[in-house]
């Protein structure tokens, strides 16, 4: 049983990059699944959430309108597509699973190790 963020890599600001979160031994469905994100120093930060029963989205401040999150229940899958990426969007960007959107740390019960997003020039 685990969860697996991929996708990650390095890109200039303003561009894009689509991030994965794979599920093994277990179904997505119907648990929220929600992406986190941490600087070294620190604390990880919710970014953003999407239901697992009506498929509802929330975001963050900074990376509404630019991220986007999305679930393919058939392939037992989730991404974070973020666009126009800013230099303070450079994290470990993480995916985990709940009972529901919570927006934080708790409740979250299964974690993906993390994939590194670097945003320079």
């Amino acid at each position: 049983v685990q969860l697996q963020a991929s996708g990650g890599g390095l890109v200039q600001p303003g561009g894009s990059l689509r991030l994965s979160c794979a599920a093994s031994g277990f179904t997505l469905n119907p648990w929220s699944i929600s992406w986190f994100r941490q600087v070294p120093g620190k604390e990880r930060e919710a970014i953003s959430c999407i239901s697992g029963s009506d498929g509802h989205t929330n975001y963050i401040d900074s990376v509404r309108g630019r991220f986007t999150i999305s679930r393919d229940n058939a392939k037992n899958t989730a991404h974070l597509q973020m666009n126009s990426l800013k230099p303070e969007d450079t994290a470990v960007y993480y995916c985990a699973t709940g009972a529901s959107c919570t927006m934080n740390s708790v409740g979250m019960d299964k974690w993906g190790k993390g994939t590194l997003v670097t945003v320079s020039s």
